[in-house]
């Protein structure tokens, strides 16, 4: 009898850790989570998306496809103090792209274009999860 529990405790083990690693997408277990890397595209008509979810130790990269140049930086506006990393994208002559520092505090952090400060175009949210 306690040959046969062994066997039983055993096989559940293994059906338990299989059905663990299907939890990933790969299996259909469900949404994806946030992507490590995110870009974000700068336009004539503003940032697109304007909102995006990255994991945490992950970066953002902002491409500036407009005719014009653009400096990204954190909200709030002149402190840039919400999330630093964002800091360092910058400067972005058109066509030139720009990555933010590793992003490793949880939390929503707020980003604008500093040459275009009070335009909502402009500006987007970083989820950082």
């Amino acid at each position: 009898m306690l040959h046969l529990m062994r066997e039983v405790l055993r096989s559940l083990s293994g059906w338990i850790a299989l059905s663990w690693l299907c939890v990933v997408p790969a299996c259909g277990g469900g949404p994806s989570g946030p992507s490590p890397d995110v870009t974000v595209t700068i336009t004539a008509n503003g940032v697109t998306p304007t909102e995006v979810r990255v994991a945490a130790f992950g970066r953002v990269t902002f491409l500036n496809n407009d005719a014009r140049p653009h400096a990204m930086s954190s909200d709030p506006v002149q402190l840039h103090t919400d999330c630093p990393p964002v800091n360092n994208v910058g400067f972005l002559n058109p066509g030139q792209s720009g990555a933010t520092g590793t992003l490793n505090v949880k939390g929503a952090c707020g980003f604008h274009d500093h040459l275009n400060e009070s335009d909502p175009i402009f500006k987007g949210r970083i989820l950082v999860e």
